[in-house]
Formats: structure tokens, C-alpha cells, sequence
């Protein structure tokens, strides 16, 4: 059994020096595959990392991955980042060209974001050194997020076993209850024609009508497309790749089939099963909502 979720979580910490760390990643349903990316700024080697390292671990649903990083090395003062700075200035140098902005004042400009930074006695040295240790750790954390998502895969494999089980079993009691249906309808259609013509002799009117109208219930092969399916989906549970779509669309098929039973249905009983087969098949779409 290889069934995936795409729900899962994973959690690494790691340290290097006097840098701490913790990565947390969790993943959801999603369409296809998308990765949402929080960390700190300097570390983009991270992001870029993290996209290639997805794209190898996984085929569906949406990935968040945070980074917090920490350092125990006290600041030792601040100093002006020049070139977000000047990428500003530049910026409002054409608004204001344009009337469209006023001269900005000292501490409007030293209160935007990222033009003030913390320095610290850490060198480029040690961010370096960072890469190796952090890459490591994203790889594990990913790899505890694939685990996650395979065990909550097992879980989902059973619950969708059980699931096809019930269908097999009402698709029995259908078809047994099929076969009652041409004396049904032939019963019904005498029991009308006496109602309206008394004491006629209709015997042979009645057989041919019942025959015409039992042709057009017949929902033996309704009963045979289910039991296709139902073996599909058995096969796709076991398949080693991702099969979330196309048990998807095989959930679409079943309810097209198990609508056209109950509309096809001469009487309560069989009208009964075509319900219980359609809540079943609801209860498996929605659990197939979460495999990749």
C-alpha cells in the first residue's frame, strides 16, 4: 500500500554555532502542487532549495514551510542598509516628479522597512557556514512531512477499503432486488389497466407494455459499470503513483451510476439500496478530497 495524503506536518531544530534554528512545514489539499515560502532575509538559498526539494517529494496540495532563525550573539549596534535606501529614493524620486508624493522626511525614510539593520559581531564567515547545516535540515524537515502525509495515507487507505466494501455489498443487494423487478412493473401495470378497463381481457396488451417497460429498468449494466469501477478503484488504492485525480473523476463515475439506479428503480426496496450506494459514494469523494 503507497496511498499519500497531502496533509501533514514536520517540525526540525538544528544549531550551528551561535545560530538556532526551526523549521516547521505542513501541507493541505490542494489541485496540484504549491509551495508557500516564510524566511528570513539573506536566506532566499533556503526558498530556492525548498522548491526543488518539494517538486521531488511530492505531486499535490499546498506546502507552507516557515524559518526562524536566532542567534545568540549580541547586537552590537545598527547601521543603514544603502541599497534598499536608495531603492526607495529612487522610487519616490519619480512620485514626487510626478506630483504625486512630498519630500519624505529623515525618519519617515529611516522607519521603512529593511533600510535600518541590527549588526552583530557575526561575519559572512559564519552566515556561510550556515548553508550546509540549514539545507540539511530542510531536507529532514520535508522528509518529516512525507512520512506524515504516508501515514495519514494509510489511514485513508483503509477507511476508502471499507468504503468500496459497502459499495460491493449494496451492489449485491441491488442486483438481487433487480431481478424482481419485471414482475414489479408487470404487477403494476395489470392492476392500473383494471383500474381503468375492468373485466377487459388485456393479458397480452399487459405482457408486451410490462416487457417495453421492464427493457427501459433494467439497470443490470448500471450494476456491471459499478463493479468495473469498484475494481478500478482497488487497483489505483495499491498503485505507487499519485492517483488522487483519478480516483476523483472514478467518484464522479460511481454517483453517474448509482443516479441513474435509483432513477431507473421500480420500487422502494431497490430505491432504498440506489440511496444507501449514493451516501457511500459521498462518503468516498470526500475522503478521496485528501489523497495526492
Amino acid at each position: 500500500m503507497t496511498l499519500s495524503s497531502m496533509t501533514g506536518f514536520g517540525r526540525v531544530e538544528g544549531h550551528h554555532g551561535t545560530f538556532a534554528w526551526v523549521y516547521e512545514v505542513r501541507s493541505v489539499n490542494g489541485r496540484s502542487l504549491d509551495l508557500k515560502t516564510r524566511v528570513p532575509s539573506g536566506y532566499d538559498y533556503v526558498e530556492r532549495a525548498a522548491r526543488d526539494l518539494v517538486k521531488q517529494r511530492f505531486q499535490r496540495g499546498q506546502v507552507s514551510l516557515n524559518l526562524s532563525i536566532q542567534t545568540t550573539e549580541a547586537q552590537t549596534g545598527y547601521s543603514v542598509n544603502h541599497a534598499v535606501l536608495s531603492q526607495y529614493l529612487e522610487v519616490g524620486q519619480g512620485l514626487m516628479q510626478a506630483g504625486q508624493a512630498t519630500m519624505p522626511s529623515l525618519d519617515g525614510l529611516l522607519s521603512l522597512r529593511g533600510v535600518i539593520e541590527a549588526t552583530s559581531a557575526e561575519t559572512d564567515t559564519d552566515l556561510a557556514a550556515l548553508e550546509a547545516p540549514l539545507l540539511a535540515d530542510l531536507g529532514a524537515a520535508l522528509e518529516h512531512l512525507k512520512s506524515a502525509r504516508q501515514d495519514e495515507g494509510r489511514a485513508l487507505f483503509e477507511v476508502l477499503a471499507q468504503h468500496l466494501v459497502a459499495m460491493t455489498e449494496a451492489v449485491d443487494r441491488a442486483e438481487a432486488l433487480a431481478a424482481q423487478q419485471t414482475e414489479v412493473i408487470r404487477e403494476r401495470f395489470t392492476r392500473r389497466l383494471n383500474e381503468l378497463l375492468p373485466g377487459s381481457d388485456l393479458q397480452e396488451r399487459v405482457m408486451q407494455e410490462a416487457a417495453v417497460m421492464a427493457v427501459k429498468a433494467d439497470v443490470r449494466e448500471e450494476l456491471d459499470r459499478l463493479r468495473t469501477h469498484i475494481a478500478s478503484a482497488h487497483t489505483l488504492l495499491s498503485d505507487s503513483q499519485s492517483q488522487g485525480r483519478k480516483l476523483d473523476f472514478l467518484s464522479q463515475e460511481f454517483m453517474r451510476e448509482a443516479n441513474t439506479l435509483c432513477s431507473k428503480a421500480a420500487f422502494s426496496d431497490l430505491t432504498k439500496v440506489g440511496l444507501e450506494l449514493k451516501s457511500v459514494i459521498d462518503q468516498f469523494r470526500e475522503q478521496v478530497q485528501n489523497v495526492e
